[in-house]
């Protein structure tokens, strides 16, 4: 089995993604565009958190957005362990459809020696209007 560092060297953001239990759970995927790395989360019912007007649930949504932090730290480093959470902001802007994919890309706003200041932005049907957005730090080893 290839090491996260050669995954991360070929572009395997695929199967770095399988490597994480919940991402399947959830139904998280991971690949690149032209702009870059890209996080998406697919419909699925069970994500629902209101029914009223179906919307995910935050939960999912702050798990979008840590998974999205994780494939970025792990695209801008070399580490030899999946980075792991220290803290995680998340601004919720509007609801997320659960009928919908959705959306996050991160940006690294700083890399440390040990820790790693990402931003992410998630959205549906446009970039330009996020349904939310978070920061987090991470540990990499």
């Amino acid at each position: 089995m290839p090491t996260l560092k050669k995954l991360r060297e070929a572009g395997d953001f695929g199967a770095i993604n399988r490597r994480i239990p919940y991402s399947s759970f959830v139904s998280l995927e991971s690949g690149e565009d032209d702009k870059g790395l890209l996080t998406i989360l697919r419909p699925r019912e069970s994500n629902m958190g209101n029914t009223l007007i179906r919307a995910v649930h935050g939960g999912v949504v702050g798990a979008l957005i840590e998974h999205a932090g994780v494939m970025q730290v792990m695209k801008d480093t070399a580490p030899e362990h999946l980075p792991k959470i220290i803290n995680l902001t998340v601004e919720y802007l509007r609801p997320c459809l659960v009928d919908e994919e959705a959306f996050a890309r991160g940006i690294m706003v700083k890399l440390g020696r040990r820790i790693a200041n990402v931003r992410v932005e998630v959205w549906q049907s446009d970039p330009e209007r996020p349904v939310a957005v978070g920061h987090a730090h991470f540990l990499v080893e």
